[in-house]
């Protein structure tokens, strides 16, 4: 690959890159669950694994990037470079006793580079969210009658490294940057014509890390077993939280309650998590993960001299997540139509929001295609989902997701140098 087109390239990641983080700030869930707590927690998987129920803890392969464990970027040979993108589509239907909603979202979701260091290394850089908020609903109340909504995300920025110390064994992290603001907002309107305005605003500016290890192990000439483990560990978030009071339909100025530093109230918890795969031929894979993070214990505080009627101190549940996947390719060295690579996959899982006494269970399908480009080693892949979520023991509200997520996965001889004779 000469220069210009290497530049050219660079300049698409990095144009890619900003554009992402201006579209982080967007609304890209829709959920009145995401009201509580940090909002709703993304699972940090690319196009293809969500095609396969989110699996990745043992996945690891040259040809694509798999920011879920960063022990897999020193499966990339010397002379690849990776560039990774995607967008996704959200519809919602929601069902809350006879009441009956739809709603619509989506936008660009992640970009990821990958590149080696060595031939025993890797590294990667990337954008990806953490958690996103987004709601609108309303009720009446005495004398009149609010409306609650609440948008944004908390995203991070990674750089991740990788390394094999010995045959079949990696390990790696990713060191991210998070960032991001989440509001909620309360209007209350009475039967007198005054609108006042509560709004809840959470600021995070800090830290994350994860790290990993994968582990590969021949059978024999046609099987192979992966193991994958994760763990990020339990810290305080940084930032500032604080509220604010508005009288819509008065000239008068909004009032700062509140106003307070995250550290030592408002924590992240602990991630463990770890997977179990199977390569036959390098045609089929099966994997299957189990994520747990102990939320019970994490803190989430109330904010002093703010009550909007709903931003009060949280309780939350542990969260654990079981999920399956299987991807086939009829023949890695065939035609096209036998280089497509077919996707099925499933979890189930426990939320860390509480509702009151009540937890928040979801479970997915999903499916996927892989689709080679005719002339190179690009994959657009192509995934389908759809998700059932509702609180137990009471059912509160019950929604129905249909996710549709296309990414495009680069992969391109970066560091090929050709001779001249």
């Amino acid at each position: 690959m000469n220069s210009f087109i290497k530049l050219r390239i660079i300049a698409i990641a990095a144009a890619a890159l900003m554009a992402v983080t201006g579209a982080k700030a967007q609304n890209s869930t829709v959920s009145p669950y995401s009201r509580f707590g940090y909002g709703m927690l993304s699972e940090q998987a690319n196009a293809a694994q969500r095609g396969m129920g989110g699996v990745g803890y043992a996945m690891r392969s040259g040809r694509a990037i798999n920011f879920m464990n960063p022990a897999s970027y020193a499966a990339i040979d010397t002379l690849t470079f990776l560039f990774d993108m995607a967008v996704d589509a959200k519809g919602l239907s929601t069902t809350e006793g006879s009441e009956k909603g739809k709603n619509f979202t989506g936008g660009l979701d992640y970009v990821a580079l990958q590149f080696p260091i060595t031939r025993w290394g890797g590294g990667a850089v990337g954008l990806t969210p953490y958690s996103q908020t987004g709601y609108s609903f309303g009720n009446e109340i005495v004398n009149g009658h609010n409306a609650r909504e609440g948008s944004g995300a908390i995203n991070e920025l990674f750089l991740g490294l990788s390394a094999r110390p010995f045959k079949n064994f990696t390990i790696g992290a990713n060191i991210s940057y998070m960032f991001g603001t989440l509001l909620n907002d309360t209007y209350v309107y009475t039967e007198h014509g005054n609108t006042s305005l509560f709004e809840r605003v959470l600021e995070v500016r800090d830290y994350n890390l994860r790290i990993g290890a994968q582990y590969e192990f021949n059978l024999n000439a046609d099987n192979t077993i992966g193991l994958g483990v994760v763990y990020s560990p339990k810290k305080d978030f940084r930032g500032h939280t604080y509220g604010v009071k508005y009288e819509i339909n008065v000239d008068q100025k909004a009032d700062t309650i509140g106003y307070t530093t995250l550290k030592g109230a408002y924590q992240k918890a602990e991630t463990w998590g770890a997977g179990i795969s199977w390569h036959f031929r390098k045609r089929l894979f099966v994997e299957a993960d189990f994520t747990y993070q102990p939320w019970k214990n994490a803190k989430f505080a109330s904010l002093e001299g703010f009550d909007s009627g709903n931003e009060s101190g949280q309780t939350f549940d542990d969260r654990w997540r079981g999920s399956l996947g299987i991807s086939y390719m009829p023949n890695p060295r065939g035609n096209w139509i036998n280089r497509v690579n077919y996707r099925l996959g499933g979890y189930y899982s426990n939320d860390y929001v509480k509702v009151g006494d009540n937890s928040l269970r979801e479970y997915g399908v999903t499916v996927g295609l892989g689709l080679p480009a005719p002339s190179s080693k690009t994959m657009v892949n192509l995934s389908f989902e759809y998700r059932h979520r509702q609180a137990t023991p009471m059912a509160l509200v019950k929604e129905n997701y249909f996710v549709v997520t296309l990414g495009v996965n680069v992969n391109e001889l970066w560091f090929w140098r050709n001779k001249i004779r």
